[in-house]
């Protein structure tokens, strides 16, 4: 048990970061293992509250995967991903739109209201305009139709400030309209990548189900603490990157190249892995930075 002490020193460690990101805009998006624990569900959202609660602006863009194939099921349809997108048709697009707007993302919002925080729920598509995007299939090198998948080509950015300009964290769901009305599901890596670009925000968090970037990805001890944009790239093309990090890093730079500050890649379900990584002295994951 921590001494009176102790936890005084914790206060003081982070008191330069706090006075250092006060007014600063951090996007973290939530998914994964650390959506699907309550533990670490509930940890990351004390952790967002916190951050509220002592001067930054947190904006959580949120993913769904677990309890939207979970719809799917209930409803007989057999989940299908192409290069790790979720294939989505004209039934499949419903059932994400209901899922993410009427269940995970209310579901957000009353976690963050609970630990004190005041926040609001944003449909997607409402501020994400979005395009329909084709994955190439790597063995063909052709492009496959995921059906309703998109990429988002603009960020209205106003209402996101209007309510973090009131106090309230917004909570934002990865859907997109294009211009002739049509929804789209956006993977939500880039989605938390575009909103935190057309934000020009400080920090981008991913909360991921690896304690970070791995110099060896056999070797969970292996984790880089941090590296300029061109490391990352040149561990790409080195191939050390790879698998179901390389689409998270892929969007980490492209908000980099969009203004970001830093990119941080954490272990979300390591709890209060947010605090750990932002306001202390070591941190306890990946953080990737802009080149000068």
């Amino acid at each position: 048990m921590k001494t009176i002490v102790e936890k005084a020193d914790v206060l003081v460690e982070a008191m330069p970061y706090i006075q250092a990101f006060r007014g600063k805009m951090v996007v973290i998006k939530f998914g994964g293992s650390a959506m699907e624990n309550k533990a670490c569900h509930d940890s990351i959202l004390a952790d967002a509250a916190f951050m509220e609660c002592v001067g930054l602006k947190p904006v959580i863009v949120h993913g769904g995967g677990k309890a939207i194939s979970q719809r799917m099921s209930e409803e007989g349809i057999r989940p299908a991903f192409v290069q790790g997108l979720r294939v989505t048709d004209k039934d499949s697009i419903r059932l994400v739109e209901e899922v993410l707007n009427d269940k995970v993302n209310p579901e957000i919002v009353k976690t963050l209201i609970a630990h004190g925080a005041r926040a609001k729920g944003i449909n997607g598509t409402g501020i994400l305009q979005a395009e329909k995007f084709m994955p190439v299939d790597e063995s063909t090198n052709q492009p496959v139709d995921a059906g309703f998948v998109g990429q988002i080509t603009s960020v209205d950015t106003s209402h996101i400030i209007s309510i973090m300009n009131a106090d309230m964290i917004p909570v934002i769901t990865p859907l997109g309209r294009d211009t002739k009305g049509q929804i789209y599901n956006i993977n939500a890596d880039n989605a938390a990548s575009a909103v935190a670009g057309a934000l020009h925000a400080h920090k981008l968090v991913f909360l991921s189900d690896v304690p970070g970037l791995l110099n060896d990805p056999a070797d969970s001890n292996s984790v880089i603490s941090t590296l300029k944009q061109v490391d990352a790239e040149m561990l790409i093309k080195r191939g050390v990157i790879g698998g179901g990090m390389l689409p998270k890093v892929q969007a980490a730079l492209s908000a980099l190249t969009a203004g970001v500050r830093k990119i941080h890649i954490i272990d979300g379900r390591l709890l209060h892995s947010l605090l750990l990584e932002i306001f202390t002295d070591k941190g306890i994951g990946t953080e990737i930075v802009y080149n000068d």
